[in-house]
């Protein structure tokens, strides 16, 4: 991936930040965008104390911030001259029961999952086109697959979110333009580290491979996705849980 240029957002932490060094581990610079400035920064020295042959920018943004978007996009534009890779990461969770789930609940979840990822594919799909190139990734969800109790917010948010890749792979398919969309199951992240063990312990026996995913493994698919081999995919979901969709 020399010479790509990669956006990832919600790039500091969890998935995001494994999405971000693989792609600079191949070359891509890679601004990682974040509403932290120091996970940001932290995110950035560890890929230079790694030496990778590409890097990571950061960026903050606030991917809720509609009036932030454009001007994000254009600034890097302004500066490295293209976008080839997008990778719509950032998302958020405000679970409850739908008999006592709020409408700001509900709203401040689309609009972070689904509304901002609409945004930023707009916004980089106007110079993809002129390009005639381009990579759009949508990091979806088990839920948005089969639903969730207590997720009405997030479930919808990430169904909504394999519309708009379906859609996007349709309209920009004759630009080479592809967008794909990976749904991770339960991943080893600082959310399910803290959730209690008899919850972990009966997840697993959902997953015919019994245990939850790697970080890594989901970036590695994001890389696949990112780069050329994957020329002739485009508005796939890629569901990967151990089986426990299955």
């Amino acid at each position: 991936m020399q010479d790509r240029i990669a956006i990832v957002t919600g790039g500091s932490r969890g998935i995001g930040r494994g999405i971000s060094l693989s792609l600079a581990q191949r070359g891509a610079t890679v601004i990682a965008s974040a509403r932290s400035e120091s996970a940001l920064a932290e995110l950035a020295d560890e890929a230079r104390s790694r030496e990778y042959s590409g890097c990571i920018l950061p960026q903050p943004l606030d991917v809720s911030d509609k009036s932030a978007i454009d001007p994000f996009v254009d600034a890097i534009i302004e500066k490295h001259g293209q976008v080839d890779v997008l990778v719509n990461n950032a998302g958020i969770t405000r679970d409850g029961l739908l008999m006592s789930m709020d409408d700001d609940e509900f709203e401040d979840v689309l609009t972070t999952n689904l509304r901002a990822a609409f945004w930023l594919s707009r916004a980089v799909s106007r110079h993809m086109v002129r390009k005639r190139y381009g990579r759009i990734i949508n990091i979806g969800s088990i839920s948005g697959v089969m639903g969730n109790a207590g997720q009405a917010n997030y479930a919808s948010a990430k169904a909504g979110l394999i519309g708009l890749t379906k859609s996007v792979a349709k309209e920009l398919g004759k630009r080479k333009i592809t967008c794909n969309l990976v749904a991770p199951g339960f991943i080893e992240t600082d959310m399910t580290v803290g959730l209690p063990d008899n919850v972990k312990d009966g997840a697993k026996q959902l997953i015919p491979l019994g245990r939850f995913g790697t970080v890594e493994e989901i970036a590695e698919l994001v890389a696949f996705l990112a780069g050329e081999s994957s020329s002739y995919m485009t508005g796939q979901v890629l569901v990967v849980d151990g089986g426990m969709h299955m």
